[in-house]
């Protein structure tokens, strides 16, 4: 079933609210780069091998939120993208109607439940790290 225009306005708006909340926070975690804490640590006289790992970590983990934000945007973007083109809604892989409910609760889903359930498990693998 296609969205109505009610529906689409009201992904729109969220869409254009997360949009903002992400880049506000890639913002400000850009601007906390130099970690306070990983400041403090290295600035100490001696550092000690844990101190350091310890700051690497928090660096580490600061720029992998960056990153989570950054993909969440560009997912954005070409939610955004499907809407201009009118295939917004549509699934990536067999074409069907995503379901308004679906949309509302993770606005930039590429598939239906069902295809992406499919692709989940045909996938699943790939993020398993290997010996």
């Amino acid at each position: 079933m296609a969205l109505t225009n009610i529906q689409c306005s009201k992904l729109e708006r969220k869409l254009d609210h997360q949009y903002k909340s992400l880049l506000e926070e890639v913002r400000d975690a850009l601007e906390k780069s130099e970690n306070q804490q990983y400041v403090e640590l290295i600035d100490m006289a001696p550092a000690d091998s844990g101190d350091q790992a310890t700051g690497d970590a928090l660096a580490d983990l600061n720029l992998a939120i960056i990153d989570r934000h950054v993909r969440e945007l560009r997912d954005i973007e070409a939610s955004r993208a499907r809407i201009a083109d009118g295939s917004f809604g549509t699934c990536t892989d067999c074409g069907g109607g995503i379901g308004f409910e679906r949309l509302l609760a993770y606005p930039t889903a590429k598939r239906c439940f069902s295809c992406q359930r499919q692709h989940e498990k045909t996938y699943a693998h790939e993020g398993n790290p290997k010996l």
